[in-house]
């Protein structure tokens, strides 16, 4: 358990706050590249408290500047993409993607006022169909070359979901391996393109047993903590017998990522992203080693559950998650359908909005949630002294910050360290896409 006083320092991200002074000092998703339509590149962003408006001009350059225009506080996500900039449709101030104002077509032909005139701005970039911003002090650090990011657009598909909780009990569910033997448990072994949901459905690697099947039947898993240069390693270790155990391998990538596998072909990496104090988004991506992915048919797939522009669910705490009784005793063990999304947010939004750590009780399974927790205390205590933020990178750095290696298989009880390694590096290599060192890390 902690205090009221600790879980605000670690729950809180506005301005000004201990933990958002921790978490600007990160690239932060901040929308999907595809809300930015061809025929209006514009989209009103919240994020870490923060009222933004987000647009590419007429150059193709994409600009994050403040959402109220510094005039009359005129909502800007209703401007004009024209002239080299946003323009407010109240008196015409434009503004660059830098926030500097470039017209104020009101004022007189010869005044010079729009000079010292800048807007709040923030960089953004996109990579591979997600919009990153860094709303820090000096200048950004640099991505780490993730599988995630030096992969072909055509390999990768990037989507979003909104859940109304923190964003701590949101990226707390992603290192919690233990969760997924009774949250994401199914019961019918018969069809696994409808007993096993959408996600975990592919046989385990080394195995002819489905991913769920083996973490449904081996729910007492042995959680080891391996420290890495981007955060840790979460090797779950589920043993089958005295010779064979299933090893699973997730990563946490600090501040607010998680990395893990969703099949012997796909990978998924999802960042949990503050909206403000009680509203999330996550950001998936989804990268594939062996083809391209069909990114129409996963966008459909998504929108069976989930509605822009918001994003929301089409479950959600409205109608119970869609609860069903009869599903609950004969199909999965939520009742709350195969997405196990929705699993998810009902977990972590039934917490509360932000959930009372004065009143929860954590064992020898949340060894991930604590190995976390320390992290975050110690990183808002080093930002407050002034110091680097840990995990930030230069181009150097970031340059040997790889993969992270990650897997789901069945190995030999003896050697499941070596397995799991040499499994992802093979898999690394064979990777159609695959132009850099293949160590795992």
């Amino acid at each position: 358990m902690m205090s009221q006083e600790q879980n605000d320092r670690i729950t809180r991200v506005g301005p000004g706050t201990p933990c958002g002074k921790l978490m600007r000092q990160y690239w932060q998703p901040a929308a999907l590249a595809e809300e930015l339509k061809p025929d209006r590149p514009v989209v009103p962003v919240r994020l870490l408290g923060e009222d933004l408006v987000l647009f590419r001009d007429d150059k193709g350059r994409l600009g994050l500047i403040g959402r109220r225009c510094p005039h009359r506080n005129t909502d800007l996500s209703y401007g004009r993409c024209e002239h080299g900039g946003l323009r407010c449709v109240f008196h015409g101030w434009l503004f660059d993607v830098n926030g500097q104002c470039l017209q104020q077509p009101a004022e007189p032909e010869s005044s010079r006022m729009h000079l010292g005139i800048k807007h709040t701005a923030y960089p953004v970039i996109e990579k591979n169909g997600i919009v990153f911003a860094y709303m820090g002090q000096g200048a950004p650090p640099a991505f780490p070359d993730y599988d995630c990011f030096v992969v072909p657009d055509a390999y990768s598909f990037a989507f979003k979901g909104m859940w109304e909780c923190n964003w701590l009990q949101s990226h707390e569910i992603g290192v919690d391996p233990s969760h997924v033997s009774f949250l994401h448990r199914f019961f019918d072994d018969k069809d696994p393109e409808q007993g096993y949901g959408w996600q975990f459905r592919d046989k385990t690697t080394g195995s002819d047993l489905v991913m769920t099947q083996v973490m449904r039947e081996f729910d007492r898993p042995q959680i080891t903590i391996v420290p890495a240069d981007y955060g840790f390693n979460l090797v779950t270790l589920r043993p089958m017998s005295d010779t064979q155990t299933h090893v699973r391998v997730t990563n946490m990538m600090f501040p607010n990522t998680v990395n893990l596998p969703m099949s012997q072909e796909m990978v998924l990496t999802q960042w949990h992203v503050p909206i403000d104090d009680v509203n999330t988004y996550w950001y998936s991506m989804f990268t594939s080693f062996t083809k391209p992915v069909d990114k129409e048919q996963m966008r459909n797939q998504r929108l069976l559950t989930l509605e822009p522009p918001l994003y929301r669910s089409k479950s959600n705490k409205s109608n119970n998650y869609n609860f069903n009784a009869n599903e609950q005793a004969h199909e999965t063990y939520t009742g709350m359908g195969h997405d196990i999304n929705v699993h998810d947010q009902f977990a972590v939004e039934s917490q509360g909005q932000i959930s009372d750590r004065t009143k929860e009780h954590l064992g020898q399974s949340d060894r991930g949630i604590s190995a976390y927790r320390r992290l975050l205390t110690d990183a808002i205590a080093k930002v407050e002294k002034g110091e680097r933020a840990p995990m930030t990178f230069d181009a150097a750095e970031a340059k040997r910050i790889t993969g992270p290696a990650t897997l789901d298989g069945v190995a030999p009880m003896a050697s499941w360290d070596e397995f799991w390694r040499d499994a992802y590096r093979k898999r690394r290599a064979a990777a159609t896409w695959s132009n850099f060192s293949t160590a795992a890390e």
